[in-house]
């Protein structure tokens, strides 16, 4: 909704004006505007629409995913890096139920971009593995697939990774 820098300043500002409460002997209202503070401090670090966005993902909602997606113009500028990664990631995942070349190619930016964390970066490159394997591009594949094998620490994704394993050796 707000630029980033808008978000920034607001902090700032608001942060400014709790320890000028606190100089005035107005703790609560201080320690309020502290929380306040830290509250659009937050959402510069997590865009408002990408957890909508992410909680309609939840839902199985995908038309309403897009819907709160298209409301970000510009992401390059209005997001930072990660934020880009995860708008991306997520319209990989929209498109990967209508058409597999645009997911592949949403797929390839969130990857460029980077995401937070391993696992949905696991799973990004296990869904582009997988639009890959579909096309009969079975070396990008086999290493995408090994790279996801590689960051699943913790085992969520072995089962889905064995079965496209199992399916690739068909191809």
């Amino acid at each position: 909704m707000f630029n980033k820098v808008f978000k920034l300043l607001l902090s700032v500002g608001v942060f400014g004006f709790s320890i000028q409460q606190f100089i005035s002997d107005n703790i609560g209202n201080g320690i309020a505007l502290i929380f306040l503070s830290l509250t659009f401090l937050l959402l510069y670090f997590k865009n408002e629409i990408l957890i909508i966005a992410f909680l309609k993902m939840r839902k199985q909602d995908f038309d309403g995913t897009e819907k709160w997606l298209m409301k970000i113009k510009n992401p390059e500028t209005a997001l930072i890096k990660k934020q880009v990664g995860y708008y991306n990631y997520l319209f990989g995942i929209v498109y990967s139920q209508r058409n597999l070349t645009t997911a592949e190619k949403y797929f390839k930016k969130a990857i460029s971009y980077g995401l937070n964390m391993n696992q949905d970066l696991a799973m990004a490159k296990l869904s582009l593995a997988g639009i890959l394997m579909q096309k009969r591009r079975k070396r990008e594949a086999t290493f995408l697939l090994n790279e996801a094998k590689k960051l699943d620490s913790h085992g969520l994704l072995d089962q889905q990774i064995k079965l496209m394993q199992n399916q690739m050796k068909r191809i």
